[in-house]
């Protein structure tokens, strides 16, 4: 299979790792989605990553349709390491829970910080390429406490974010925050139960592809690749 994604990307950094837990060696490529390259773009019109090329060359867009197809094709043959529960309910809840860090999550902090901090690095003027927005900065980083004490609240309330064992919910938190970590974004200090949940996450041999991710121009915080920091 091959996996169209970028680096920063916490949906591409998702699925990274959705195929990491179910032992998928996957081929990826790195796309600059504001080039709107042709040739990507007749695999997904939208423009917008990731897009994993399954068994059978088509094109499988978004990560939640790309998480789904994986629960239902590899998920549904790992037992207890399924990453999707077994009852309604529950399934629901992981759900919520992708939502709420690769939509809300997106939408209220990681969406502008990468593109302020990190796609702007690498775009063009006619791209829209140039020096970070003060405002939007602020904004987004105000933003992080409200969402970081979510995560230590669902770290504190239930073993894992979503109930008793690791599901899709922990990688998507995972994805968004390892952007927000790269970046150093985060103050550890003041989340100690989001610090002690993301260390279990960050420790799992799925975490390794993301731990050397490097950004052109843009090195991550020195301790993004510490498991215990």
């Amino acid at each position: 299979m091959l996996l169209f994604h970028h680096p920063m990307s916490a949906s591409s950094r998702f699925v990274r790792l959705v195929l990491g837990e179910y032992g998928e060696n996957t081929e990826l490529q790195e796309e600059q989605p504001w080039q709107r390259r042709p040739e990507f773009l007749q695999l997904n019109p939208a423009g917008t990553l990731p897009v994993l090329i399954g068994e059978a060359g088509v094109a499988i867009i978004g990560a939640f349709a790309i998480s789904e197809y994986l629960d239902e094709t590899r998920g549904a043959m790992m037992r207890d390491k399924r990453l999707m529960p077994g009852t309604p309910l529950e399934r629901a809840e992981v759900r919520r829970l992708i939502d709420w860090f690769l939509v809300k999550t997106e939408t209220d902090v990681t969406r502008a910080l990468t593109r302020e901090r990190v796609f702007k690095l690498q775009m063009t003027a006619a791209e829209g390429g140039g020096a970070p927005d003060s405002t939007v900065l602020r904004t987004a980083r105000a933003n992080i406490r409200q969402h970081m004490r979510y995560v230590g609240w669902l770290a504190q309330s239930r073993n894992w974010l979503a109930g008793d064992r690791l599901t899709l919910a922990d990688l998507a938190a995972g994805a968004a925050v390892s952007v927000l970590d790269y970046l150093g974004e985060i103050d550890w200090a003041s989340e100690p139960a989001a610090r002690d949940w993301y260390q279990r996450v960050k420790s799992r041999p799925s975490f390794r592809g993301l731990l050397v991710d490097r950004v052109r121009r843009l090195p991550p915080a020195s301790h993004y690749a510490d498991l215990d920091f």
